[in-house]
């Protein structure tokens, strides 16, 4: 959406229907034949896997403006993954057919939506590399930074994660056990790098962060 001039943003508004959303509400089911597409106006999502041993792993977050459910608006297939909400959230509800129409109407509007689908695919490829050769310690490092870059409050010379994710859900979007995390976490907090709160975390620094995610302590 930020991408968007006012006239585009106002049409695509125009396409579809306003929706609110609880806490932990399923929008998406991996495998299922709907094709409508969410664009999400306020809140947080998860798009995750079930593991065969039950538990789930978190593919990535979305936030405002971003786009759900845009493959199977595309291409009719079935489902990927499955998208939940984290906390409340507000979503605008859009058909396929309508969606397609105006893209095909809307040359930028198509290319914003190949460049989140190339850089969601990098990203997929950062995890699966990460979750094969590195630390808990270094995956969690890397998220934590991905999110203050992506949702992060900068005060004096700290930046603060405001986000309604419990460490079981930190846990699954770094491949891990919530135990593992909660273990890397203390290192982190004894270290004084980050400090935890209720639906918050705030990182010291990023730069000691950001080597972590690249080299273990």
């Amino acid at each position: 959406m930020s991408g968007l001039g006012p006239a585009d943003q106002t049409a695509l508004l125009a396409l579809g229907s306003t929706r609110s959303y609880a806490p932990h509400e399923r929008l998406l089911t991996e495998g299922e034949r709907s094709t409508h597409l969410l664009v999400i106006l306020d809140g947080w999502c998860t798009v995750w896997l079930d593991t065969e041993r039950g538990g789930r792993l978190i593919l990535g977050l979305r936030t405002d403006g971003e786009l759900i459910g845009e493959m199977a608006a595309l291409d009719g297939g079935r489902r990927s993954a499955s998208v939940s909400t984290l906390g409340p959230v507000t979503g605008l509800v859009v058909p396929a057919d309508r969606f397609r129409g105006f893209l095909s109407a809307r040359p930028h509007a198509t290319a914003l939506v190949l460049g989140q689908l190339a850089e969601r695919l990098r990203s997929s490829d950062r995890e699966r590399r990460a979750l094969a050769s590195l630390t808990v310690l270094q995956r969690l490092s890397g998220k934590l930074v991905e999110l203050a870059d992506h949702a992060g409050q900068v005060q004096g010379g700290s930046v603060t994660i405001s986000l309604p994710m419990p460490q079981h859900e930190l846990a699954a979007a770094v491949g891990s056990t919530r135990d593992a995390v909660a273990k890397a976490l203390r290192l982190l907090r004894d270290r004084g790098l980050v400090r935890t709160g209720p639906n918050t975390l705030t990182v010291a620094s990023l730069g000691p962060l950001r080597l972590l995610a690249g080299a273990d302590l």
